[in-house]
């Protein structure tokens, strides 16, 4: 395929209007090198910078594994496969991660993904078990490799790495440039793109300070979110209790939200960032964990209900929003005691909040959960069909469909969610019944 009619197809399928200039140069850069170390801000779109030139160099005759990526969490493999997915390039791909099925991970590999996702220490453990072969892996890359680094895996991407003996092209991706290159990697002098300290492009960002006459801020932020009112926000916290105690505190208050953190297990993970993704709840309680490679679109504020340590976090926190061209805000809630971050280049200007503020009002949408995905061969056009035909619902009374290997979800609106599910209770979908409920 000429390179125009890849490009073509590519936009079509992605339903993007043209690749960014980040992409653009990466594309061409990644394509040509050997090695390529590419510096780019959360939300700047790394991960199709990256997986243009990985399906460039994909060979059809070949029906082996062609390109490993490893990530630090299971959130970004998710949602590197869900990229590559909406490409179509006809190509297989494989996502493996602790916590998953490891029988269904091996017996995917009876038909190997041209490309494989993973994290190391689920990756390394199917190299240990043989699982599959690595004389075909010419591709490798490392996305968000220093936290993968940080998190201790340096031991399981040694060994992955030394087992790669065919490799012709190391890409190494990070959003932040404070970051050593380590040995095992081959990786010498790679070409590098830094656009972090040379950005291509910032979307419109503002910074501002929210003032706490009390230490225990709680009450501030409830005003705050209720000056936001019905839009999204991710409220950071600098730890797993801290993040439960204010999740908690401010539903007490009467403002659904849901909670993130590391020591959440997987399901309730996936949980909360769907809820938070398809609009049943406004407001995200996170640590750090979710200030980088997460698949959160368009989220409008961010609030730093506790100030980061370093510039760092405070760079990824704000890179959740204001992405490429979209507009959005960033939160300081200070107490008496505190003062601005050194790393603060400028002083931000001070919001004053009214006194009087109306609680935001509840999200009109719920979302409902399936006992089955895509291993039952259900797709989004079955639940689509299954909820419109049987569940009576119209247009615009359903929302967004995500379909996992097992399990699937759907934003339903609140009013038409009893009505539905007593519709649907007795019924089959594909010929199969499902366990159907309100996702808690």
């Amino acid at each position: 395929m000429q390179q125009q009619d890849l490009d073509n197809k590519l936009l079509k399928n992605l339903d993007i209007p043209g690749w960014n200039a980040m992409q653009q140069q990466a594309h061409q850069t990644i394509h040509k090198e050997k090695d390529v170390l590419l510096l780019a801000p959360t939300g700047s779109g790394k991960t199709l910078a990256f997986l243009k030139p990985v399906l460039q160099s994909l060979k059809e005759n070949i029906t082996e594994v062609q390109c490993l990526i490893l990530v630090p969490s299971r959130e970004l493999a998710l949602q590197i496969e869900q990229v590559w997915k909406k490409m179509a390039t006809g190509y297989k791909i494989g996502c493996f991660y602790g916590g998953h099925s490891m029988p269904s991970e091996i017996q995917s590999l009876t038909e190997p993904p041209a490309v494989l996702i993973g994290t190391p220490g689920r990756i390394a453990d199917h190299l240990n078990r043989k699982t599959f072969i690595t004389d075909f892996v010419t591709v490798l890359v490392l996305d968000e490799f220093d936290k993968s680094l940080a998190l201790g895996f340096e031991e399981d991407m040694s060994s992955i790495i030394s087992r790669l003996r065919k490799l012709k092209k190391r890409v190494l991706v990070s959003a932040t440039t404070a970051v050593g290159i380590p040995d095992f990697t081959g990786v010498k002098q790679p070409e590098v793109l830094d656009f972090i300290t040379n950005p291509v492009h910032t979307g419109d960002f503002s910074l501002k300070i929210v003032r706490s006459p009390e230490k225990d801020k709680i009450n501030t932020l409830i005003q705050l979110l209720s000056f936001i009112g019905e839009e999204s926000a991710i409220i950071f916290c600098n730890h797993r209790d801290a993040t439960e105690r204010t999740s908690e505190l401010i539903r007490e208050h009467g403002i659904e939200n849901v909670c993130f953190h590391g020591g959440m297990e997987q399901l309730d993970r996936e949980q909360s960032l769907i809820r938070f993704r398809n609009g049943t709840v406004y407001f995200l309680v996170a640590t750090d964990l979710a200030a980088r490679g997460l698949d959160i679109p368009e989220v409008k504020h961010i609030i730093h209900y506790h100030l980061p340590h370093t510039q760092e976090e405070f760079t990824h926190r704000n890179g959740r929003t204001a992405r490429m061209h979209a507009s959005g805000t960033a939160y300081m809630i200070l107490h008496a005691e505190e003062r601005v971050p050194s790393f603060v280049e400028e002083q931000p200007e001070e919001l004053a909040l009214p006194d009087k503020l109306k609680l935001p009002k509840p999200s009109e949408w719920t979302t409902v959960y399936i006992s089955g995905g895509k291993k039952d061969k259900l797709n989004k056009i079955d639940i689509v069909g299954f909820f419109s035909k049987i569940g009576k619902l119209e247009k615009g009374e359903l929302g967004m469909i995500e379909v996992k290997d097992f399990i699937s979800f759907a934003a339903v609106k609140k009013n038409k969610v009893k009505d539905l599910l007593h519709k649907i209770k007795d019924e089959k979908m594909k010929g199969k019944k499902y366990k159907i409920a309100i996702a808690k």
